[in-house]
């Protein structure tokens, strides 16, 4: 599994709040709506950054902390970002973002900036810095949590196999 985006940078310890505030987690429930707001409390320019399929976000530590609402992956994924890179993410945020189908990594992010182009590669476990001519390795991910991903996430997966095969 392979993609090839632009990097929306951002800093540490974003939490669930700033992805998708507070303020809409009950009046708006259509998260294809819920998605034009976005990181809005942090930048209210951000959804105008993103290009839909093209775009991964790339941040500090910690991305992901707070509560453990799944509309903030869910938002992620319905704006058109492919991945999310960072230094480290809260555990309910990983879980979360996989059984949906939104792919995270863990590696330094300090050398990847703003609109930098990257391409991942998931078998291999290689981050390409396309516009630096960089690369990055991280733990490739194993083939049943490729197959996840591809499925668009563990519902998606177990109604099409009816079971995990790890």
């Amino acid at each position: 599994m392979e993609l090839t985006a632009k990097a929306i940078k951002l800093a540490d310890n974003i939490n669930t709040d700033f992805i998708i505030s507070g303020r809409y987690k009950f009046s708006i429930t259509d998260i294809t709506e819920l998605s034009k707001h976005i990181m809005e409390d942090i930048d209210p320019a951000f959804p105008t950054k993103i290009s839909p399929g093209k775009s991964v976000i790339v941040a500090g530590s910690n991305f992901g902390m707070g509560s453990s609402r799944e509309q903030a992956p869910l938002v992620i994924k319905a704006a058109g970002i492919t991945a999310v890179l960072a230094k480290s993410f809260a555990r309910i945020f990983y879980r979360n973002a996989f059984n949906i189908g939104l792919p995270l990594i863990e590696l330094d992010t300090d050398k990847i900036d703003e609109g930098d182009e990257l391409k991942i590669d998931f078998n291999r476990g290689l981050v390409k810095n396309l516009s630096k001519n960089t690369e990055f390795t991280i733990s490739p991910l194993p083939e049943f949590m490729q197959k996840l991903l591809q499925e668009g996430g563990i519902i998606n997966y177990y109604k099409k196999y009816g079971e995990l095969k790890v």
